[in-house]
């Protein structure tokens, strides 16, 4: 499979906007604000936690071994395994950090209602600090989530609103728009609001950073990050290029997000990714990006086959970001023929707990194209050289993109495992699975389409048998069922 990542021109600050400019100023102020009081960079600690929200932090950085060597390069490559959090991501420093400051200055009080757009790590960390705390948490999040984060959310006691995957960030429709709406409505509520609150950047500036110093004995040449929402790498970056003026800070944007300067290498034909938690179509205003040196864009095809590698080959059970942005850092390494001495530090942002039925299944990697479709051809398997005519499967017709709930819902009613859904060509399928859960989520009705119970999930293959899109889902659907 040939390779998506490419490295963006050096100085990417220089090309920073007035909106940069902006932002840069807002965490700078955030910074400054508390010069007179600064905070004190505590060493972690064994002693027993007064709650789980003091134990958040403190992460380990682990040397890769394999891989980099796999991959013939020669610098030296840590990892900052933000996955040991109790919540399972680096976002638990900023869900702890933004629930406490507003505490401390009085913006909300024990039975308020927080309300939180969120990719789902950043929810997981608010709910775990509203359930210590004492709040009522409301999530509001895309549906191309993973479930695992929704059943995590919905354990720790919060109510989650899905909406549209693909709504633009200033759609009404989208999870950022129905948040706000909702804290309209609902009194006594508030919104913390990741994309904004300095609260962000400082839980990095005053934490992960510091703890990455006292790790590495202040010896850091590269760091290398994928940005979400822009708090960690601009909350780290500043403190590092404070303390170590020469260190290179690298972001990691996946290819069909903007983030990337200058914005020519943001350019692409990709208009979506499956990589969660990482890129944006929005610049927020708690990225930074006057403090980042250089870009590199990677494409799903390389990220998640390397998560896959850093859990089989390293032992660290880390998300599908992690294998984004650690491709990315040893494509830079060989690129810039980084050497023996030059230590390059990697942020892994989020666990494997996640992504379980996701890039950890065979199934779904090969569904979504990032795995080979061998199948037919394997020698050792029962269909290997079997015709269509003698496989004697039921042949499905397919329905237009304008079903109904009420029809979809009658003709898997029949037996049908998998209803495909053409608009010219298949756009994907229903199942009664994802009709059902679009119907409790939307409380929709039966005259109402059923298009947002469409699983996109389809490999194009090309195959002599023209009803291939049915074996597919012979071999690799229906096996589940």
């Amino acid at each position: 499979m040939k390779s998506t990542i490419r490295i963006g021109e050096p100085d990417a600050f220089k090309h920073a906007t007035n909106e940069d400019n902006e932002n840069g100023k807002l965490i700078e102020s955030a910074i400054m604000a508390k010069k007179d009081a600064p905070e004190t960079y505590t060493p972690n600690s064994f002693k027993i936690k007064d709650s789980i929200l003091d134990a958040v932090g403190y992460t380990p950085l682990v040397r890769l071994n394999k891989v980099p060597q796999a991959e013939g390069v020669k610098c030296e490559f840590l990892v900052k395994c933000e996955f040991t959090n109790p919540g399972g991501s680096i976002k638990d420093r900023i869900g702890r950090r933004m629930v406490l400051d507003a505490e401390k200055s009085g913006r909300i009080k024990p039975g308020d209602t927080i309300i939180e757009a969120t990719s789902g790590n950043t929810g997981i960390g608010m709910a775990l600090a509203a359930a210590v705390r004492g709040y009522r948490m409301i999530i509001t999040i895309p549906e191309k989530m993973s479930n695992e984060k929704i059943a995590t959310l919905k354990a720790l006691g919060a109510e989650i609103v899905r909406t549209p995957t693909e709504a633009a960030f200033d759609s009404p429709e989208s999870h950022i728009s129905v948040a706000k709406r909702l804290n309209k409505q609902i009194p006594n509520s508030h919104i913390l609001d990741q994309y904004t609150n300095p609260s962000n950047p400082l839980a990095h500036y005053y934490e992960t950073a510091e703890e990455l110093l006292e790790q590495c004995d202040g010896k850091i040449d590269y760091i290398f990050s994928a940005p979400g929402t822009g708090g960690t790498i601009s909350g780290i970056a500043r403190k590092i290029k404070e303390k170590c003026p020469n260190c290179k800070i690298i972001g990691v944007d996946p290819l069909g997000s903007i983030l990337a300067l200058p914005s020519e290498i943001n350019e692409t034909d990709v208009t979506g990714y499956k990589v969660e938690g990482t890129g944006y179509d929005f610049i927020p205003q708690v990225l930074d990006r006057t403090v980042i040196d250089q870009w590199v864009k990677v494409g799903d095809e390389d990220s998640l086959p390397m998560a896959r590698r850093l859990i089989r080959e390293e032992g660290i059970l880390c998300g599908g970001s992690s294998g984004q942005v650690v491709a990315a850092a040893l494509h830079y390494a060989r690129e810039m023929k980084l050497g023996e001495g030059v230590r390059c530090v990697v942020i892994l942002a989020d666990s494997i707990r996640n992504y379980i039925t996701k890039f950890l299944s065979d199934d779904w990697m090969i569904r979504n194209g990032f795995m080979e479709l061998d199948k037919l051809s394997d020698p050792n398997n029962a269909l290997s050289g079997v015709s269509w005519e003698k496989l004697g499967l039921k042949e499905v017709k397919p329905v237009g993109k304008d079903v109904t709930v009420a029809e979809a819902k009658e003709l898997l009613s029949k037996g049908i495992k998998h209803l495909p859904v053409v608009d010219k060509k298949i756009i994907g399928y229903i199942t009664n699975q994802s009709l059902v859960k679009q119907i409790i989520n939307r409380k929709m009705t039966g005259d109402q389409s059923a298009i947002s119970a469409v699983i996109k999930e389809v490999p194009i293959v090309k195959h002599r048998i023209s009803s291939i899109f049915l074996i597919i889902f012979f071999l690799i659907g229906t096996k589940r069922s």
